[in-house]
């Protein structure tokens, strides 16, 4: 199941070096590598 992506009310617009978009994008890049290596083992 892929990440929820954060509601905009989520950002505190501060410009935080962690900000809940970078760790959303990061969980996506990490499910679409899961998710392609799952689809390279069942063609």
């Amino acid at each position: 199941m892929p990440p929820v992506e954060p509601d905009a009310a989520d950002c505190c617009g501060e410009g935080c070096v962690r900000c809940v978009y970078d760790i959303y994008e990061e969980a996506l890049e990490r499910y679409r590598a899961a998710l392609a290596a799952w689809q390279a083992r069942h063609p």
